[in-house]
């Protein structure tokens, strides 16, 4: 019997739009196992980068989100300290590995940025580049979404989704809440899908 997959779950709180002129502050894993368990978590938060600087815009907005600045900002920690601990902490679960994320086009270029320039690895599922932490591509959970309801319209982040899918946990912008909210609706995903394969089978 093979290995189930392991889905990297994770959600990025930052100062700014643009990995090449602002910092993470923040990100969070939750691991989803093939079958819809969850079975870890990973929390960082990060020193801003000095070869960077904070978006106006961005800070704007943060200034109307105290509580979640506070907690992607409170005791960080070297970047460089931070992706070696998580790329170590990410090769600890065998098999198939994917990094997913809603919408993984954002929370993905951050993470990739940060693993290439402190971790020593990278997103991309490519062996013969170096260092390979996840063994397959990334996944989209909304584009995941719409395959698994049948649906070709694209969701969008402003979409109003079952609070149960989402475990009811709310969207708080701090790193560790939403990545877990994000695992739930994958695992509802996954469940979903699972029992349509079941439902055709039988026929």
């Amino acid at each position: 019997m093979s290995l189930l997959a392991h889905y990297f779950v994770t959600d990025i709180e930052c100062d700014g739009p643009d990995p090449a002129l602002n910092s993470m502050l923040s990100f969070a894993t939750v691991v989803v196992r093939e079958d819809g368990e969850m079975c870890g978590e990973f929390e960082a938060v990060l020193r801003p980068r000095p070869d960077r600087a904070p978006d106006p815009g961005t800070m704007k907005w943060w200034a109307g989100q105290p509580e979640a600045w506070k907690a992607a900002t409170l005791d960080p920690v070297d970047p460089a300290e931070a992706m070696t601990r998580f790329a170590d902490w990410v090769e600890t679960y065998p098999g198939i590995r994917s990094f997913a994320a809603r919408p993984v086009a954002f929370d993905g270029i951050w993470i990739d940025r940060y693993l290439r320039d402190f971790g020593g690895s990278y997103l991309l599922d490519i062996p013969y580049w170096g260092r390979n932490i996840f063994t397959a591509g990334a996944l989209d959970i909304g584009a995941y979404m719409c395959g698994v309801l049948g649906q070709t319209r694209m969701q969008t982040l402003d979409t109003v989704l079952p609070a149960d899918w989402m475990g009811h946990r709310p969207h708080t912008h701090r790193a560790i809440d939403d990545a877990r909210g994000y695992a739930s609706l994958l695992a509802t995903l996954l469940g979903k899908a699972e029992s349509a394969r079941k439902a055709e089978a039988r026929l």
